[in-house]
């Protein structure tokens, strides 16, 4: 039997079941949503098994409560299929007066919303989970604390003993836990698996609307060569023509794009809006991620040598991964990671801000001396903009870096990170 590594959503699994009385869960799929559900599951039900999925379906619209009997928490797997199990679950949670009931699950967002009828508030909570991050994997050796940090402890060290060739290897095979511990061949082909899985089955499946899978294609090939960046509609249905004979309007591009939103393959990043000294305005557009940076590797149909011959690119797919782990880490603190830029041109990678308003920033860079200098000026730059009357000092300064022998504090107090020392 495969063993389970331990994720950072366990810990928000059972807060949350502490909590409401359900427990929405989700994310892309093969992420590991329902293998972690299953951990804390008393009863299940598969709602896509094949042997039952058609008398599933029949009993969610003429007897629900039938599929909601069986010990608690109960956890419903791939729940959005009969998106009328929602209200009968919000009943059942109304009813009984107790917590942790369910535990629903999706790789989707219902299309039929018509058919969930209540918001579920003060019932229902929600978790997003994504592929593992590399403390997850155990790919970093976790010595050096996100919550330790924001806990004032910025004296850190540590040791980090991987290679870019390493770092290349990590972007490429993504987070899936099945790719984790596979062979080197079969670990790095999952994610071209999964991104043939998109574009010819699940854009189109989300909402029963037919797109072409070629189009698709180009669409993503796009996106990964704009991580990280505002690229606009327009520039990306421009990328698009390009290479598309017919007529393509920006709707349309937008319609790819939601639907790859709705099953979590885009996330893209809102942008952090503190008060600063200066009247400098804010840029607002969402900076384009994936979810994982092997769905970009996969759409380029590059591998970890193509990345070490080509560092600009390695580097917007090194922030890609930089970020995952990040929304990762920053969910355990219940904060945001954000993006910052301002109409100066002036830029920063990384926010993450929490509840309390603590935030720390960070650049991300693949290293280097020159790369790292770099970083250490934006840092310097954007906390000497805010104005710390109106909202706290940054928790701390941050470099995360690709490689480097070590994690470490500089006399001006910026910390020098690589991605392989860091943890939640």
């Amino acid at each position: 039997m495969k063993k389970y590594r331990k994720r950072i959503y366990d810990t928000l699994l059972d807060y949350r079941l502490e909590e409401t009385g359900a427990v929405v869960i989700e994310g892309p799929k093969w992420c590991g949503k329902t293998t972690t559900a299953e951990q804390k599951a008393k009863s299940i039900l598969y709602m896509n098994d094949p042997d039952s999925i058609q008398q599933n379906l029949e009993l969610a619209k003429i007897q629900s409560k039938l599929l909601l009997q069986g010990e608690n928490p109960r956890l419903i797997d791939e729940w959005q299929l009969a998106p009328n199990l929602w209200d009968s679950i919000r009943f059942e949670v109304d009813h009984r007066k107790k917590e942790g009931q369910f535990i629903l699950t999706g790789s989707a967002i219902p299309n039929d919303s018509d058919k969930k009828r209540h918001t579920g508030t003060g019932r229902f909570s929600w978790i997003m989970m994504r592929p593992m991050s590399l403390w997850e994997s155990e790919d970093s050796n976790g010595q050096v604390s996100l919550t330790e940090l924001f806990e004032g402890k910025t004296d850190i060290s540590g040791i980090n003993n991987k290679k870019l060739e390493d770092i290349a290897f990590f972007v490429c095979r993504g987070g899936w836990p099945a790719s984790i511990d596979k062979k080197e061949r079969a670990s790095l082909h999952l994610a071209f698996d999964y991104y043939d899985a998109v574009v010819k089955e699940d854009i189109s499946r989300v909402d029963n609307v037919e797109r072409d899978s070629e189009r698709a294609k180009l669409l993503m090939r796009s996106y990964a060569r704009n991580q990280g960046t505002q690229a606009s509609i327009a520039s990306i249905t421009q990328d698009i023509s390009a290479n598309d004979d017919s007529n393509l309007s920006e709707n349309t591009t937008l319609s790819y794009i939601k639907a790859l939103k709705k099953i979590f393959v885009i996330e893209d990043m809102s942008a952090w809006n503190p008060n600063l000294r200066s009247k400098s305005a804010i840029r607002t557009s969402d900076t384009r991620y994936f979810v994982d940076p092997s769905i970009a590797v996969a759409s380029l149909g590059l591998g970890p040598k193509d990345l070490i011959q080509d560092l600009n690119t390695f580097g917007l797919l090194f922030e890609t991964m930089c970020i995952r782990d990040l929304r990762v880490y920053a969910d355990s603190l219940e904060g945001t990671v954000y993006h910052f830029r301002d109409k100066t041109g002036l830029e920063c990678d990384a926010v993450i801000h929490l509840r309390n308003g603590s935030y720390g920033l960070i650049e991300i860079k693949l290293g280097g001396e020159h790369l790292i200098s770099e970083g250490i000026k934006t840092l310097k730059s954007l906390s000497q903009k805010i104005d710390t009357t109106k909202m706290k000092e940054p928790s701390f300064l941050m470099v995360l870096t690709a490689v480097g022998d070590y994690a470490y504090k500089r006399e001006d107090g910026i910390l020098v990170v690589p991605i392989c020392c860091l943890k939640n």
